[in-house]
């Protein structure tokens, strides 16, 4: 059930002030609520019952979203002025809707529970966001977003990864150093994926025992975590590196498929 409040029609509305904040800076409020917008994301929203702390939709599609509200939520929802809402959007497609959304806190045992995608310089939010999503559908058991790595919270993260950071495990602000710590204690085997020299894919441990580093887009996978792993090598012909969403996407699948042998 949605509370519906006045339109908002001026530019200096605080609420609104906050949210142009939080889709410029890319992080959270300061109570810790993440930007999500579309329709699309308020319904994974729901769906995988995170707390919503308040809607803001614009005037042409305010019906709509409160309809779309279930009885047992009562979230306030704030239509906006339509004149007002693009100042609001990260897309140039807006939609009219946004979300002030709190992802769940998860342990590093759930995390680290199975298959572990490991984001290592990963700058790109919609690489980011898309790993998580990949990670979602092919079985992983988390994801750890290394310091320097977008964060799950970034609202275009959430926006690639179409509602899977809602459900899918992950820690962040993690340094490298602490990450191998973590792994030894949950005797995870840490592998790197790269183009070059290495553990031919097909030979490589991609069990639930594995954790598999994912380096940044200009970088690849950094120093002190490359001494610490089994280079894993993703054949290619004719290219020198991969995209980092595209270097997850092919090892995740290799891992499920193997999962599903007999």
């Amino acid at each position: 059930m949605s509370y519906r409040q006045e339109t908002i029609t001026s530019r200096s509305n605080a609420w609104l002030k906050q949210l142009r904040q939080v889709a410029a800076r890319g992080t959270t409020t300061a109570d810790g609520f993440a930007l999500a917008e579309s329709p699309h994301l308020l319904q994974e929203a729901i769906r995988s019952e995170v707390r919503i702390q308040r809607v803001f939709a614009s005037e042409r599609v305010q019906e709509s979203v409160g309809a779309a509200m279930p009885p047992h939520r009562q979230v306030p929802l704030h239509p906006v002025a339509d004149r007002l809402f693009q100042d609001l959007a990260t897309t140039t497609r807006n939609q009219g809707v946004l979300a002030l959304v709190q992802l769940r806190n998860w342990d590093a045992a759930t995390v680290l529970s199975g298959l572990t995608v490991v984001l290592d310089g990963v700058q790109d939010p919609g690489n980011a966001g898309t790993i998580a999503r990949t990670a979602e559908a092919f079985g992983a058991s988390g994801i750890v977003f290394l310091k320097g790595s977008a964060a799950p919270t970034n609202p275009k993260a959430l926006r690639a990864s179409a509602g899977s950071l809602f459900r899918v495990p992950f820690l962040h602000k993690l340094g490298a150093a602490e990450f191998l710590a973590l792994a030894q204690q949950h005797g995870k085997t840490v592998l790197a994926a790269t183009t070059g020299q290495g553990l031919a894919l097909a030979e490589a441990d991609l069990s639930a025992n594995a954790a598999i580093v994912i380096g940044s887009e200009t970088h690849g996978v950094s120093p002190l975590l490359l001494a610490a792993a089994t280079p894993v090598a993703i054949p290619t012909q004719s290219v020198e590196s991969l995209n980092a969403a595209i270097a997850a996407a092919i090892v995740l699948y290799e891992s499920a498929r193997r999962a599903q042998l007999p």
